[in-house]
């Protein structure tokens, strides 16, 4: 029986097709964590994956990390003003990482394959992992003292890696000849290849049932459907203007703290967010892409004010996001960014969570751990003489609520990066892990307390390893709301087999020897209210 044509979908199929669409995207980062050789994607998850429209709008994502989320549809419609549809073909993979072309940091590289049906490119599926090492000055790609963008590593435009055919071995070996560890690395980039050769072929069931047509009718239903719903969730915010700020540490040894300014104004049902009193750009790797601004931005709404969004490209439609241009959120090109992609996206979340204290509150939490808390251990494993790269993210205390304390060893907002098991780091890496605890009392006190951070400590089981740190709220503390105090600030302690101890920076590069101990202390999360049960008025300006 010849199944009749349909052109409209009704609302079941709608619903069919958004959760098929859905399941898809999380379906790619289950084959990156599954088949992927460096633990930071198989352990930590640092990945993401999304499926885009043919013009490059966001359709559906998986329960990743809203920091790479954000900037997945903007990656593909900066790769479309690079490389016309009418060059890609049925097979094609392109490789690309640069910060200006959609992007956040030089480790996040994006693999982008074209999907077809019905002779024309439907749809695109986006595959986004951390590389462990991109090359540059710095082993693990992270370059505290770095002054432009070429210390940071290899830059990839777009770059057609895999086709029909399979894998283009002259364009990879490029690659992999500019990265530390590319055995591990080429496991990587097929695993990344493999979850968007995944989405296609399902891409390819869906259209199968359906006609392109009638996909495509969803596809835009949702986006209209996500579009009312922002601004609905909109209009529950008074009309006003708000402004708020909070601080970077520093951009690296001997800098003082660095602003993210945001003035908001919300206008009925659309919303317009100025950053343009942020600080000028930075001379170290704290800059962060107008791109990442965008995702920090997308994150702060879908969590104050609409939860239970389908994120898509609609969301976005009633929201006017504004950066200077020579600002920390709108670097030149040849700055350095890698830090701003974790650590300055989640500045500018706190900005708009001070911002909006006044207004809503009771949908707020407290300033937390909004850092990666990185510490990068890296140089040759002596077992088996391939150079290692250990990237560990590192939780603290959730800022509390109007209803609740902070949980404790979390990351929140813009992160979403797992712990990798002592277990794992044990036996992949000459590190054996002493200790991990909470850091009882680290939260600050209120009407409701802070989380707590953690302690970790890393023995050192091998001469000529080296460290790098990039860790925020070393300083600037993270903030209380509606009268709570601050959380504790990081600590980060190096012991020496000789027994002489100090205090690193935030953002600094030591050498290690065997016996030395590295001790973490994350920080606590702000707490919510005064003790006395008293908290300031949630009031709006009308």
């Amino acid at each position: 029986m010849t199944r009749k044509p349909i052109t409209m979908p009704d609302p079941f199929t709608i619903e069919v097709i958004r959760n098929a669409l859905t399941a898809i995207a999380e379906e790619m980062s289950l084959i990156v964590m599954r088949s992927a050789r460096s633990p930071l994607l198989r352990e930590a998850g640092d990945l993401s994956s999304a499926l885009t429209d043919a013009k490059g709008n966001l359709i559906a994502q998986g329960r990743d990390i809203p920091a790479h989320l954000g900037v997945m549809g903007s990656t593909v419609q900066e790769f479309l003003k690079r490389i016309p549809a009418t060059r890609l073909q049925p097979g094609d993979v392109w490789f690309m990482n640069l910060p200006e072309a959609g992007g956040n940091h030089l480790p996040d590289v994006k693999a982008i394959r074209p999907i077809f049906a019905e002779g024309e490119i439907q749809a695109y599926a986006v595959s986004l992992a951390h590389w462990a090492d991109i090359g540059g000055a710095r082993a693990g790609s992270y370059v505290p003292d770095a002054r432009d963008a070429w210390q940071e590593g290899l830059r990839i435009p777009p770059l057609r890696v895999f086709t029909s055919e399979g894998a283009d071995r002259e364009k990879l070996d490029v690659i992999l000849s500019n990265v530390r560890g590319a055995e591990e690395r080429e496991g990587d980039i097929l695993a990344q290849m493999a979850s968007t050769y995944s989405a296609d072929e399902r891409m390819q069931e869906v259209f199968s049932r359906y006609q392109a047509t009638v996909v495509q009718a969803a596809i835009a239903n949702l986006h209209d459907q996500s579009e009312a719903e922002m601004r609905a969730a909109i209009l529950t915010i008074p009309n006003g203007v708000y402004e708020g700020e909070d601080w970077l540490d520093d951009d690296g040894p001997g800098r003082d703290p660095i602003a993210v300014r945001v003035r908001i104004e919300i206008n009925d049902d659309e919303a317009t967010f100025d950053f343009s009193k942020t600080a000028d750009a930075c001379a170290g790797p704290m800059n962060a892409t107008p791109f990442t601004a965008s995702a920090s931005v997308f994150y702060a709404m879908k969590v104050i004010a609409g939860p239970d969004i389908q994120p898509n490209a609609g969301c976005a439609r009633p929201v006017n996001i504004i950066t200077r241009e020579g600002s920390l959120l709108h670097p030149p090109v040849d700055k350095p960014v890698v830090a701003g992609n974790h650590d300055t996206s989640q500045r500018i979340v706190d900005a708009i969570f001070k911002a909006f204290e006044k207004v809503v509150p009771e949908r707020l939490t407290a300033g937390g751990s909004t850092t990666s808390g990185l510490l990068l251990f890296s140089g040759r494993d002596p077992r088996t003489g391939k150079w290692t790269t250990l990237y560990e993210v590192h939780g603290g205390g959730e800022g509390a609520r109007h209803d609740r304390d902070g949980m404790c060893a979390v990351r929140p907002h813009m992160s979403n990066v797992m712990n990798t098991p002592a277990e794992v780091i044990e036996a992949n890496y000459p590190i054996l892990i002493e200790n991990q605890a909470l850091r009882r009392g680290s939260g600050g006190n209120g009407l409701h307390k802070g989380g707590d951070g953690q302690v970790r400590t890393y023995l050192i089981n091998a001469a000529g390893l080296v460290m790098t740190t990039i860790v925020e709220r070393c300083i600037v503390p993270p903030y209380g709301l509606q009268g709570g105090e601050p959380g504790k600030t990081f600590e980060i302690t190096h012991e020496q087999a000789s027994g002489e101890v100090s205090q690193l920076a935030g953002k600094t590069h030591v050498s290690l020897d065997k016996g030395d101990r590295i001790i973490i202390k994350t920080s606590g999360g702000g707490g919510y209210g005064t003790q006395n049960g008293n908290t300031a008025n949630s009031t709006g300006r009308n």
